[in-house]
């Protein structure tokens, strides 16, 4: 069984800047017909997914279209109101918590996060500055993506044992190896103590905070966290990506990071909300959000108080993907013309390129591995890529292998596993990108590029 150890599977939305004037061009997206066709490929004959619903909408109206089943031996079909692990979507829930706190005068984005946590516990700190909520919600603190002390016991399951006490004493102790607000990096642990500390100064949880002040207003009756028996009978299974049922994952420590449940249904509301902003409920809210803008590195990309936005030709792309240990999603639209999709599938396979081509049909889908390549790898064939790789002046990766399973350790960062996408191409997938290792004429690795948000990071291997 293939074993996450990360909230995301992020799937990197890599859209060229000369093609965007097209993306956001006009108010037109695929048709039913094609949609239904490129459902039934990847499922039934591509075999890359279980069940995929997607939502369209336009300024003529919505649509849904869904393909597949609830889980392998349950042949229920998929529909608007079936339900997912909407995973990373949810950090734009988290976000949108917070300008919502910063409308009403309950929070300031530039309070310090120390301002809202118990006695005792202390921020790291670094060159003078103090993390700020603004920092946390735009992946700008200097934080990890998660805390060093995240040992999972069961990587089925792995946030359910993680505890409010341990991500404390995890920020208590920590010592900060970037310095805040001046570099994008994308963190889990970031959104989930955002969500803490914005449910502290409410003086409720996390899901009740979520709920009063987002999914009532907009009408979201099925996006929770904790599901009542009405809408557990609407969740549809979660897969792997050899599609194999998995659990589900539980948490409520890093709950603002990704721990909502919501369907296609849902999250068209939501975003049509934000189409409609100002006139919709939250919508002063969702203006603030997206208008605080911070650069990513990536040329036309920055981020805002949740969602990522690739703006040209002064029309924007806004979005935020996902993916848990057996479900992957996918927000998007394009304020200009009014045009949005939602995509949520029942395996860990991402989506993201679907959705990108719903909203624009010429750009290309993702081909699916040769005929008869596995998705894992002989296990010996890994040993190749064992070393030690100098990503930057101060920063060196670590590829290791155990057995069947290959890793990837970052200093100051925890170890995530690295799953195989192409044999002959040498790419694996890790936590919140992808990873391709380069070699000589000789076929010897010499190098890696970790690709991150639209982003390549070279490596040379050093030993």
């Amino acid at each position: 069984m293939l074993r996450i150890v990360a909230l995301v599977l992020f799937a990197l939305l890599t859209l060229p800047a000369q093609a965007l004037e097209q993306f956001c061009a006009a108010p037109a997206a695929s048709s039913e017909s094609d949609v239904r066709r490129i459902l039934s490929e990847r499922i039934d004959r591509e075999h890359r997914g279980v069940g995929i619903v997607v939502g369209v909408i336009t300024p003529q109206g919505r649509r849904v279209i869904s393909h597949g089943v609830f889980a392998q031996g349950d042949s229920r079909p998929l529909n608007g109101d079936t339900l997912f692990e909407i995973a990373s979507v949810g950090k734009v829930f988290t976000a949108l918590a917070l300008a919502d706190m910063v409308q009403r005068g309950e929070v300031a984005l530039d309070d310090p996060v120390a301002k809202y946590l118990p006695p005792g516990v202390t921020m790291p700190e670094r060159g003078g500055r103090t993390i700020t909520l603004r920092d946390l919600a735009t992946h700008m603190s200097g934080l990890p993506r998660m805390p060093t002390n995240f040992a999972p016991g069961d990587p089925s399951n792995p946030y359910a044992d993680y505890t409010l006490e341990q991500l404390y004493a995890f920020l208590s102790g920590y010592t900060l190896t970037r310095d805040i607000g001046n570099q994008y990096a994308y963190s889990n642990l970031g959104y989930g103590l955002l969500g803490n500390v914005l449910a502290r100064r409410a003086g409720v949880d996390y899901e009740t905070l979520v709920t009063s002040r987002i999914s009532k207003p907009l009408g979201l009756n099925s996006t929770a966290i904790t599901l009542p028996p009405n809408l557990k009978a609407r969740l549809a299974k979660g897969h792997n990506e050899l599609l194999q049922p998995v659990p589900n994952w539980d948490d409520t420590t890093m709950a603002g990071a990704g721990s909502l449940l919501s369907s296609v249904n849902d999250l068209l509301t939501f975003v049509a909300a934000q189409l409609a902003e100002p006139d919709s409920a939250l919508g002063s809210a969702m203006a603030a959000m997206r208008a605080v803008r911070r650069p990513t590195g990536t040329p036309n990309l920055d981020i805002a108080l949740g969602w990522h936005i690739l703006t040209q030709g002064g029309r924007e792309f806004v979005w935020h993907n996902g993916g848990t240990g057996g479900y992957s999603s996918f927000a998007g639209f394009c304020p200009q013309t009014g045009v949005g999709v939602v995509v949520l599938a029942n395996s860990e396979i991402g989506v993201d390129d679907i959705a990108v081509h719903v909203v624009d049909p010429n750009r290309p889908l993702d081909k699916p591995l040769p005929q008869g390549q596995s998705r894992t790898t002989d296990p010996y064939s890994f040993e190749g890529f064992v070393g030690r790789y100098r990503l930057a002046a101060n920063s060196v990766v670590t590829v290791s292998r155990e057995g069947s399973h290959l890793f990837l350790e970052e200093a100051g960062e925890p170890r995530v596993e690295a799953f195989a996408q192409s044999r002959e191409s040498g790419t694996f997938k890790v936590a919140d990108g992808q990873i391709r290792f380069e070699t000589d004429a000789f076929g010897r690795v010499t190098g890696l590029i970790l690709r991150r948000q639209g982003r390549d990071f070279s490596a040379t291997r050093i030993e």
